[in-house]
């Protein structure tokens, strides 16, 4: 995607960026049951535009003119069919209008637009990736942009009706009616399927709803239609709701804000509001959300707690939680950080090092007290952010203990419910020294894995892993409560010492020497393709399997890397045989006596199998299948 601004295509005329005329075709023609949101995005812009500049003002007091009271005014006109939204924030110049209002420079643009096109309500989406000024369209048949920036002087105004160009032409005046001329005004020319938005209840209702504790006033001007009086009422204080006691916030108040801060629809299923008062003072509204946000997985992994102080909007690109911590939504205000510090010098402050290590453990314990209450409502949690969660595993060595508690597993024993490690640990079986664990692209797979048949038939539970970062997690950590993890496709499996649950061992036993025979002959068939062959103790219904070396990396692992970083084939596995399978106890019957080219048919064979119960094909498919047809056509003879 590009993320230059938008060409310019004559004087003053300009062409949106492809992304945003894609966009503006599915607001104005797709439905959304909720248009109500457009209103919410145009004072959520206004809001930033206010925090922005008194953020500014800190190191520049004369970008306040004579009217530091900053504010939004919100106008209907019913007659006119139009709706106001004006602020006297920072504002904008004309380079500033093409930027913001011509192009998308945000990397979950694409990702917005997909789901977007597949949303049987788009407008649960919209807010959570930075397009929000183009949720206008979807109620306005034209939307101008009058604004002046703080300082600049200059006015300008933006005009489109989304067809896939705008204007932007210099205008005389000022750009948002106030008497220090700076900030914004949007004026919205309504459909005529959204003239309710110009009544002045429908506004106040959304305000209410949607915007009631943004952090700057809101007032609704209004006019008497029959002595032409202007009036105005204050919808919105602007006080900050994270400086009032919990006691004095209702459940309602709380989830507004929820929706300021997160873009998001949904109902916290956390709300976390503390003050931390000692060596920093400092104070939290923070949210973990009960939906995915759409951004989780974004490759920048950025997090989405916004930094104050002292009520000052200073940023929301600081770190203030870890990227493993990135599904929480919400603020912090600090007493004690400088207003003047720069991002930069932010990012190494060890007063904000101090800020982030209280504000993740305040989380985590959080986390451990729904765990520990609401076992269902955590279950949901986890569905939701385990995967993410766990990426601390691989990450935060100091608090690995803490997740390793707040973790939670399907496991080979533990049907649809989540199982702890402590869970795991109550349940080992007599002389098991190890988690054992596998990994695998799905839970599918993971059950239908035949690496897990030895420890089924002795009734040792496995951990099925299927999140891309357990491959790396497991790599790194020592173990739990005294124990390792271990992997069940790599290395020996060492089930001897424990006893099996039920006595199906057959009578029929292959001779030593037979299958030392047999092991020697597919060692010669497979050559590179396989860094030994073996009897196996982990299998128990199938006749072959592959595992990954003693000390070689994970299989799984292997798959992951190449995947991701295009390696080639990786080292060669171990091919284990169970003795105690029909077919290997025939061919191991057969190994001295048969034809060489049967036994590589049969090595070809077994390997291929081994691939396939893995999910992978064989790596000669054509050679598999001959190998296939010349053997049906000797047993079938």
């Amino acid at each position: 995607m590009s993320e230059t601004p938008a060409d310019a295509a004559t004087d003053g005329e300009h062409v949106f960026q492809a992304e945003v005329t894609r966009l503006l075709h599915l607001m104005v023609h797709a439905v959304y049951s909720n248009k109500d949101i457009f209103l919410r995005e145009l004072i959520s812009n206004g809001a930033d535009a206010c925090e922005k500049l008194r953020y500014m003002a800190v190191q520049d007091a004369s970008l306040l003119g004579d009217n530091p009271d900053l504010a939004i005014r919100l106008k209907v006109d019913d007659k006119a069919g139009t709706l106001t939204v004006t602020d006297n924030g920072i504002g904008m110049d004309d380079t500033d209008l093409i930027e913001n209002l011509g192009t998308i420079a945000h990397s979950g643009t694409r990702a917005f637009l997909d789901n977007l096109d597949q949303a049987n309500d788009g407008s649960a989406l919209i807010g959570q990736f930075g397009i929000g000024f183009y949720s206008a369209f979807m109620v306005a048949d034209t939307v101008d942009v009058y604004s002046t920036k703080a300082g600049g002087g200059q006015a300008w105004h933006w005009h489109s009706d989304g067809s896939g160009t705008f204007t932007v032409t210099p205008i005389e005046g000022s750009a948002s009616d106030g008497a220090d001329g700076r900030g914004t005004r949007v004026v919205l020319n309504l459909r005529e399927d959204s003239k309710s938005f110009a009544d002045e209840a429908t506004v106040e209702r959304i305000v209410r709803e949607y915007s009631a504790h943004v952090p700057v006033p809101i007032i609704l001007e209004t006019t008497d239609e029959e002595t032409e009086a202007a009036d105005s009422r204050q919808l919105a204080d602007g006080s900050a709701l994270w400086t009032r006691s919990k006691s004095e916030i209702s459940e309602d108040e709380y989830k507004e804000f929820y929706g300021h801060v997160s873009g998001q629809f949904d109902e916290p299923a956390l709300t976390i509001h503390y003050r931390a008062e000692g060596r920093q003072e400092y104070s939290v509204l923070a949210f973990v959300p009960t939906m995915k946000p759409f951004d989780l997985f974004d490759p920048d992994r950025k997090g989405r707690v916004r930094l104050y102080v002292r009520r000052v909007f200073i940023s929301d690109e600081v770190n203030l939680l870890p990227a493993w911590l990135r599904f929480v939504r919400g603020l912090v205000d600090s007493e004690d950080l400088p207003l003047n510090m720069s991002r930069e010098l932010l990012q190494s402050s060890p007063m904000l090092e101090a800020i982030t290590k209280g504000v993740t453990n305040r989380v985590l314990s959080e986390l451990s007290k729904q765990a520990e209450k609401d076992p269902e409502a955590y279950a949901t949690f986890w569905d939701n952010f385990g995967a993410v969660l766990k990426e601390g595993l691989y990450e935060d060595m100091e608090r690995r203990d803490t997740l390793f508690e707040l973790a939670r597993f399907k496991t080979s024993s533990g049907g649809d419910n989540w199982r702890t490690l402590k869970d795991y640990i109550a349940d080992l079986k007599d002389n098991q020294t190890a988690i054992h664990y596998l990994l695998a692209d799905t839970l599918e797979a993971a059950n239908s894995s035949p690496h897990l048949e030895g420890f089924k038939a002795r009734g040792v539970e496995v951990l099925l892993l299927t999140d891309p970062v357990d491959a790396f997690w497991v790599q790194t950590a020592i173990g739990f409560d005294g124990k390792p993890f271990s992997s069940i496709t790599q290395g020996a499996a060492d089930l001897d010492n424990i006893a099996a649950e039920s006595d199906d061992d057959t009578d029929d036993k292959v001779a030593d020497a037979d299958l030392a025979t047999l092991i020697t002959q597919l060692k010669q068939s497979l050559g590179d393709q396989v860094s030994d062959v073996r009897a196996s103790t982990r299998l128990a219904e199938s006749p072959v399997c592959l595992v990954a070396a003693d000390m070689g990396p994970d299989r799984q692992l292997e798959k992951l890397m190449s995947r991701s970083q295009g390696a080639g084939p990786g080292s060669a596995p171990v091919l284990e045989i169970n003795p105690k399978h029909a077919l290997v106890r025939r061919l191991s019957e057969i190994a001295t006596e048969a034809q060489s080219d049967v036994m590589e048919d049969a090595a070809a064979l077994l390997f291929g199998q081994a691939r396939i119960a893995e999910g992978e094909t064989p790596e000669d498919t054509v050679g598999f299948a001959r190998a296939m047809a010349r053997m049906m056509e000797q047993a079938l003879a």
